[in-house]
């Protein structure tokens, strides 16, 4: 999901937690809901949307999408602009708190809807025409839309990570299938190295990218309900050394410390590299690589099992209001449209991110895509994310210890206990 988070992010994220107004309901600067017009299609009003999607492969389909919307509601012009996913949360929450420059809508990531909800900077969607049909909704991602009981976003699409790879590649070296442990997946990137000349495979140095291994090793990073950090334990010491032993053994290249996400995906669609993990949201880009024109050649499976488990996190995006728009009603009914069965279709035929609620697999679309076919069941058995307030500051310690282990500037061990020291920072009442 391409999350990669500044240190400004959690500098500022920290800050802002504190100035906020106790956060929560006794933060709610939300204006008050609005009396929608008898016919909705009468609303009036110009809206913002920050989108994060990637604006060449992905961008077209929403802003079909918004055009739509747009002939339905032509009182409503909607602004549509893309911002980096990794600079929006900080870009949100640093205009929220100024309040000003905080777009209407925003796509707001799963770990970052609940902290936005504590600081007061969203529009609770309760008894809105926002939210329509909530039970269709998948649990997962809606359980990611909610906090303290109240509802803050809509769930817009829901991932997780697979293992991505050269059918052809693989073959060459001998392996009809993909390796379904991660002991056959570094033999299997030792095979392709040795007898096709590319790279085994190809890591992304981003923490959402470390979790298989952490998962499959029955590691995690926090024990939520006993209020436990958990992330500095034998399991994940176990799985920071098979991702260096990966690299060390040659099993993976060594991985770049910057851009590392556009690298690997590079070197895929190039057919430098057999294999790398991904989710949903990289597929229509990787089908515009050269390898991957017959589309047949891309195979989906699910990640390596570690010792314990083949353990994929879950991702995702929803749609969320901030608080201090002056368009509330007209932002009901964007992320109302936007959110529908059939938008979800459209999005899940042309670009395969998977839908979050359960009628649209129904759709004839949605059935005959066979990425989505292929992610469906994956998606089923993925872990949960811990939806706290505090999620999205779990990734930028996690990142800075990955890339000081695979720049060689640090021992698994004593990347952990650095990583454990600053989510300590985060849970200070926390054991």
């Amino acid at each position: 999901m391409r999350r990669a988070f500044s240190a400004a992010t959690i500098v500022a994220a920290l800050a802002l937690a504190v100035s906020a107004c106790g956060g929560g309901d006794s933060g709610s600067t939300a204006a008050p809901a609005q009396s929608a017009p008898a016919d909705p299609s009468k609303i009036s009003g110009e809206i913002t949307w920050w989108d994060t999607v990637r604006p060449d492969s992905e961008g077209p389909t929403f802003q079909a999408l918004i055009k739509d919307f747009q002939a339905k509601y032509p009182n409503i012009k909607v602004n549509y602009v893309n911002v980096p996913s990794d600079q929006a949360q900080n870009k949100f929450q640093t205009a929220a708190q100024a309040g000003s420059g905080a777009p209407d809508v925003i796509r707001s990531e799963v770990a970052w809807t609940s902290q936005f909800a504590s600081l007061g900077y969203l529009q609770p969607l309760d008894g809105t025409r926002a939210v329509e049909n909530e039970s269709d909704f998948l649990p997962g991602p809606l359980s990611s839309t909610k906090y303290n009981g109240k509802t803050y976003a809509v769930p817009q699409v829901t991932d997780t990570l697979a293992l991505i790879y050269n059918k052809r590649l693989l073959k060459e070296a001998g392996w009809e299938k993909a390796p379904t442990t991660v002991e056959e997946l570094k033999q299997a990137a030792l095979d392709v190295k040795e007898k096709t000349g590319a790279a085994g495979l190809a890591l992304n140095v981003d923490a959402y990218f470390l979790l298989p291994f952490m998962y499959g090793e029955g590691g995690d990073m926090l024990d939520v309900q006993n209020k436990k950090i958990t992330i500095n334990s034998p399991e994940n010491a176990k799985a920071m050394g098979v991702v260096s032993d990966l690299i060390t053994s040659g099993a993976a290249s060594k991985p770049a410390i910057q851009d590392s996400y556009a690298n690997a995906m590079t070197v895929l669609k190039d057919g430098k590299a057999a294999m790398i993990y991904n989710g949903p949201w990289a597929l229509a880009e990787l089908y515009q690589g050269k390898e991957f024109k017959d589309k047949e050649n891309l195979g989906i499976a699910p990640v390596p099992a570690g010792s314990v488990k083949a353990g994929a996190p879950t991702g995702g995006w929803n749609y969320a209001i901030y608080a201090g728009s002056k368009n509330i009603d007209a932002s009901y009914e964007f992320i109302r449209f936007m959110s529908t069965p059939e938008a979800q279709a459209k999005v899940a035929k042309e670009i395969s991110l998977l839908p979050t609620r359960a009628s649209a697999y129904e759709n004839a679309d949605v059935k005959g895509n066979p990425d989505v076919a292929v992610f469906k069941p994956i998606m089923d058995t993925a872990t949960p994310r811990p939806w706290i307030p505090e999620g999205g500051q779990l990734f930028q310690p996690l990142l800075e210890g990955y890339q000081s282990l695979v720049g060689g500037k640090t021992s698994p061990e004593d990347m952990l206990k650095t990583v454990d020291q600053k989510y300590r920072g985060i849970f200070k009442d926390w054991s």
